[in-house]
């Protein structure tokens, strides 16, 4: 084992409109840690898993597969939990925060057999397996992406009924084509002007779900929705989501989830950062919608088998 330890370390905070990775991270390399450091101006935070390289913990021995709240860094200390089953990288993707959050947001909104629910960044890692959920509910299922390849693959692999292209000039067109009994339930990942359009079309007692506002988190002046007036005269429902109020459900969700991956109802994607330090210039790539599917930052090379 190394001695020495790669750590990417929160040092400035980005100012509104504004974000340059060089700025806003260092990579320092530094001895092996001897007690967790997860403050807001160090260890840059994430979720991981790893494999353990020394135990003084009974319940762990060297070669076991941990899941912890370790950071971006190449080794951390952790009492940890070891996944239970499947393919490891499930428990950052599916079966982390991201998968989750897509269970629970849209199971929450109570889609209905024959509902219109809407998807926003829907070829995300959190969009495009609430899309796949709504399907198995018996929902017409409509994604929205930023190209023509990453709608493809919602339709052609994932089994969306449309998917649409924001950044085609003919889309808020589209959008009204596609929905002409409106949207019952609009999953919103991205805020903006497309949250605005979702709500010109939003049907009567219709939810819309605020899971994200990813196109605004950058913007110097963020911009709010213009057109929530349509939740009046609709008597639609908007509100906030976040994964945190379910933390006591999630084995329901994960043992749910698990079925569908068996049965093969749910298909899951990875879009793979190589490198630690190229996880700083991976977290712009993400904000610039360059990953289908997952992003994961993978740090070495691994030998990690399913274990379903």
């Amino acid at each position: 084992m190394s001695k020495e330890n790669t750590q990417i370390r929160f040092v400035k905070r980005p100012a509104p409109g504004y974000f340059d990775p060089k700025e806003t991270f260092a990579i320092l390399k530094s001895p092996l840690p001897t007690q967790n450091e997860l403050k807001d101006d160090q260890i840059m935070r994430s979720n991981a898993i790893g494999e353990v390289v020394l135990s003084k913990n009974p319940k762990f021995k060297v070669g076991d597969m941990v899941q912890a709240f370790l950071g971006w860094q190449k080794y951390g200390l952790t009492d940890g939990n070891p996944p239970p089953g499947a393919v490891l990288h499930d428990y950052l993707g599916i079966f982390g925060e991201t998968g989750l959050t897509a269970y629970f947001g849209l199971l929450e909104s109570k889609p209905k057999p024959g509902d219109t629910v809407v998807i926003s960044g829907a070829a995300g890692a959190t969009g495009n397996i609430a899309g796949q959920i709504a399907k198995i509910k018996g929902a017409r299922v409509i994604g929205i992406a930023g190209s023509e390849e990453k709608c493809n693959w919602l339709v052609n692999d994932l089994g969306f009924d449309i998917a649409l292209n924001y950044r085609d000039p003919e889309f808020v067109k589209k959008l009204a084509k596609a929905t002409p009994r409106y949207i019952d339930v609009y999953f919103d990942n991205v805020g903006g002007d497309i949250l605005d359009q979702c709500l010109k079309r939003i049907a009567k007692n219709g939810r819309i779900v605020l899971c994200g506002a990813i196109s605004q988190y950058n913007e110097a002046q963020p911009k709010g929705p213009a057109f929530y007036t349509a939740l009046i005269s609709q008597r639609a429902k908007m509100e906030g989501f976040i994964i945190l109020d379910y933390v006591k459900r999630y084995p329901e969700a994960i043992n749910e989830l698990s079925k569908w991956i068996q049965e093969g109802k749910i298909k899951r994607k990875e879009f793979i950062i190589e490198g630690l330090e190229n996880a700083p210039e991976g977290l712009l790539r993400l904000f610039n919608g360059h990953n289908t599917g997952k992003m994961l930052v993978k740090v070495c090379d691994e030998n990690i088998k399913s274990k379903l």
